[in-house]
């Protein structure tokens, strides 16, 4: 048999094995195993490709650091504080919980840089809350798989490290191009919960008071400290995203470690309502005692030892598909469409339909070194194609098939999988809405960079 027949039948395989759960990773490694021996290439070649991924990916260490970051974030109850303050801003508006969820879930991501954690830890926090406030459990579990999407787009992000890292571009000028859509995925995703939840009537309502708004604020420091120390150390050039990753986890530990004690010797009780709360109850978080950092450290290293390998073996994944010649299919493809909106609509049309069967990672990886150069010799700005690449991307995590953050919701909540997709619908009109006003309006990813 020719090469052609042999790279489909191990196509078709792996697909067999992606249907029937087999880890991403795994369907990924098994391709290439297999297209190398296809192709004369010895697995010698493909171990030194996976070490110079790693030996020449200084930007990655940050990736462990931000995921170590929000979970030090949720096991300190700062995560919490942040919420309780979105709620005290929004619970005056019909489905004001719901809204201040997706609110919680940008402020948690603007310091844990994850799709999944922001998912997993939100929904878990506010969709008891949400279920006993009346909302329908389908559409709590939806509205925490929703708010997660802003994860990776919010900066510090994890894929804006992969991205930079793969096309050469400035990671600190991709986290500052991700504030103002991350923030317009926010607000569309807010309105459509409104409108749902005024439809239905959904959530109890309480009174916008400015004693609690300020209370809550105040409790909510240190999330907003640890938000304001990324932002200023990228966007002035203090540091590194690498070293904000690891000034952002020495904070966090501090702060943990610190608050612990003063908790305990405040009597603060994390159940009590905020109303109830002194001002000096709400001024320390619960914290976390010494001898459990070890636990907190290796539940993220699980993590990033997921994320990392993946990586590496996508990158293979795409020189294989180099020497395959897919890359120049599909650039030719994409680049016989014609001018600048016919080459980045057809992009995006890619980047969607891959994430409906691909998890955010590999979708990055093996499409943006095939269609950032094309995108850019159309005369799409790099960090602007960068922006909508990534918003495509991060759309993916709740379009099924694949979703991985309905998954996660669904295994936060115990709602089954299959519930969560009626309710899912309005958060996927509302960020394809928002999708397309960030590509035709270049300002939304570049008017805060200073030289552009």
């Amino acid at each position: 048999m020719d090469t052609g027949t042999w790279v489909t039948l191990i196509s078709l395989g792996v697909t067999f094995f992606f249907m029937m759960g087999v880890p991403v990773l795994l369907v990924i490694a098994y391709w290439v195993i297999g297209c190398s021996f296809v192709l004369g290439l010895t697995l010698d070649n493909m171990g030194s490709e996976l070490l110079n991924v790693f030996n020449k990916g200084f930007a990655l260490l940050a990736m462990p650091l931000f995921i170590l970051t929000g979970d030090l974030i949720n096991r300190s109850g700062i995560a919490r504080r942040l919420s309780d303050f979105a709620y005290s801003c929004l619970g005056w508006l019909r489905g004001g919980l719901a809204m201040a969820s997706i609110g919680a879930c940008g402020l948690f991501a603007a310091i844990s840089g994850s799709n999944s954690a922001t998912t997993a830890t939100i929904g878990s926090m506010l969709h008891p809350e949400m279920t006993k406030g009346g909302y329908d459990e389908r559409f709590s579990a939806a509205t925490a798989a929703a708010g997660g999407t802003v994860g990776i787009i919010i900066p510090p992000s994890i894929i804006f490290i992969v991205y930079g890292f793969l096309m050469n571009l400035p990671i600190s000028d991709l986290f500052i191009s991700g504030i103002l859509p991350g923030a317009l995925m926010v607000f569309g995703m807010q309105f459509a919960c409104w409108i749902i939840c005024r439809i239905n009537g959904w959530g109890y309502l309480i009174p916008l008071q400015l004693n609690r708004v300020l209370k809550t604020a105040f409790g909510a420091w240190l999330g907003f400290f640890a938000i304001g120390l990324v932002l200023w150390g990228i966007y002035t050039g203090k540091f590194s995203p690498t070293e904000a990753a690891g000034v952002t986890v020495g904070f966090c530990i501090i702060a943990g470690l610190v608050s612990y004690p003063l908790n305990k010797i405040m009597g603060s009780d994390k159940d009590k309502p905020v109303e109830q709360k002194g001002w000096s109850e709400m001024f320390v978080v619960e914290g976390f005692k010494v001898w459990e950092i070890p636990s907190i450290v290796v539940r993220s290293a699980q993590i990033s030892g997921i994320l990392a390998p993946l990586i590496a073996i996508s990158v293979v994944m795409q020189q294989i598909l180099s020497l395959l010649g897919a890359q120049a299919v599909i650039g030719d493809f994409v680049t016989s469409m014609g001018g600048y909106y016919a080459v980045l609509f057809t992009a995006m049309v890619i980047v969607f339909f891959s994430g409906m069967i691909l998890e955010s990672l590999p979708v990055t990886i093996i499409l943006a070194p095939i269609l950032a150069p094309i995108a850019v010799s159309a005369g799409v700005d790099p960090i602007h194609f960068a922006v909508i690449f990534l918003v495509g991307a991060s759309i993916g995590f709740i379009t099924p098939p694949y979703g991985l953050n309905l998954y996660v919701a669904s295994g936060v909540t115990g709602v089954p999988y299959f519930r969560l997709l009626r309710y899912i619908v309005p958060y996927l009109i509302a960020l394809i809405t928002v999708w397309f006003i960030v590509a035709m309006v270049p300002a939304t990813a570049l008017a805060l960079l200073p030289n552009r």
